[in-house]
């Protein structure tokens, strides 16, 4: 088990990576951040993906859809954003959000990492 500081770190040691955070997407407050720049404000990057998964959980509540996100890609010309909801011990209401340099990131081993990093997470 992980707690979130542990976390932030091995989302930042993913190749590519240039900011990520634990996000509470009932309220939009990051609880936790890590790296981020002028050009990318972590605090605002959540509040505004919050808006993003309650869509998608919207959408799918709409047409029925009885399964659970896995992630949600954000594909941008320089960067990827991936949004991660959380599904077990208690992390209900939470996703993980790691920003990435295109140039420099895999993006599969990115969501594979992420994958193994929500596992660990103890919240």
């Amino acid at each position: 088990m992980a707690n979130m500081d542990v976390s932030l770190k091995e989302m930042m040691a993913i190749d590519g990576a240039i900011g990520a955070a634990v996000v509470d997407y009932s309220s939009g407050m990051a609880l936790g951040t890590l790296g981020g720049s002028k050009d990318l404000d972590l605090q605002i990057a959540g509040a505004g993906n919050t808006e993003v998964v309650k869509a998608k959980l919207r959408t799918m509540e709409s047409l029925g859809i009885q399964d659970t996100i896995e992630d949600i890609l954000i594909s941008l010309s320089g960067q990827y954003h991936l949004i991660r909801p959380i599904s077990g011990r208690g992390g209900k209401g939470l996703f993980l959000y790691l920003a990435l340099d295109r140039a420099r990131a895999n993006l599969a081993m990115a969501r594979h990492s992420l994958r193994a990093i929500e596992d660990k997470l103890d919240i």
